[in-house]
């Protein structure tokens, strides 16, 4: 069977700050159409930074969808134009204060690819420096360190949810490079 599904009619049904969301109108691979909304979201950079002790820089950040405080490694959208490797290292400067002298991206994901046009790319970052945050005005983080190990145990007690966080901590933690 041709899995491919193509797209009869796209139409934008909202528009918002952050994201956007297109309704899809399809030839599914039955030749019936189908109707998919799709939110339109900027790619992101997150990054697993280590110190020269082997511990993970992370952050405490309230996020309105969970109704809670999750802990994050540092991550951000990419701004137009921009380079991912660029936004890599200034959403780590910005949102912990450290600049690394050695930086590789990982991998890319897809978080949610059923309906999310996002892509993260997950990033390395290493030799730490420690400087000055710069959040954005409706940020409001907290930063913590932590071992490598105990970050990993963290997951397996269900403490650290986030995926883009899970997906970056298990590749370092697994030696992916």
């Amino acid at each position: 069977m041709k899995l491919i599904e193509n797209i009869i009619s796209r139409k934008k049904v909202y528009q918002g700050k952050i994201f956007d969301v297109e309704q899809r109108l399809v030839t599914l691979p039955n030749q019936k159409e189908g109707i998919y909304d799709i939110v339109q979201s900027a790619d992101a950079c997150a990054i697993v930074a280590l110190d020269a002790q082997g511990n993970v820089i992370l952050v405490n950040q309230f996020r309105q969808s969970a109704e809670k405080v999750l802990l994050e490694i540092p991550a951000g959208k990419i701004d137009v134009g921009e380079d991912p490797d660029k936004c890599a290292a200034r959403e780590l400067q910005e949102e912990t204060g450290y600049e690394a002298g050695k930086i590789a991206k990982l991998f890319s994901i897809r978080v949610s690819p059923g309906f999310c046009t996002e892509i993260i790319h997950i990033y390395k970052a290493s030799e730490l420096v420690a400087g000055k945050t710069a959040f954005d005005e409706d940020e409001f983080i907290e930063t913590i360190k932590v071992p490598l190990d105990e970050a990993i145990n963290m997951i397996q007690q269900g403490i650290i949810e986030d995926a883009k966080t899970i997906a970056g901590l298990l590749a370092v933690d697994k030696g992916i490079k």
